[in-house]
């Protein structure tokens, strides 16, 4: 049965839908590989080079023709840090909320045993 595909020089003859199946999977598996390691490198260069401080604040309002009061470059790196824990207690609300999804799967698993 298996051997039905072999040629006569040794090589399998592969059928149009398994050169394409093969195609597909290998590049799902190239994005998905792609995708996590740009994803890696970009945060490993946020960590070392923050996007935003006080320095580059003050630089952007006087390239605004405005010298900023201490007080206002306070204010705007307040309003950046809210921003940033919100976005990140927003994550941890759907990681939290994910983990007791799979909890809840594993008891009903082990209730249906």
């Amino acid at each position: 049965m298996f051997l039905e595909n072999v040629l006569d020089d040794g090589f399998m003859a592969l059928q149009i839908w398994q050169f394409i199946l093969i195609i597909v999977i290998v590049l799902l598996i190239s994005a998905v590989v792609t995708f996590i390691v740009t994803r890696k490198l970009i945060q490993r260069s946020l960590q070392k080079n923050p996007p935003v401080n006080e320095a580059m604040i003050r630089a952007m309002f006087q390239q605004m023709g405005r010298t900023p009061s201490e007080k206002q470059v306070r204010a705007v790196m307040r309003s950046m840090d809210e921003a940033k824990e919100k976005d990140e207690a927003k994550k941890k609300a759907l990681k939290e909320k994910e983990e007791k999804r799979a909890q809840r799967a594993q008891r009903k698993k082990e209730e249906n045993k």
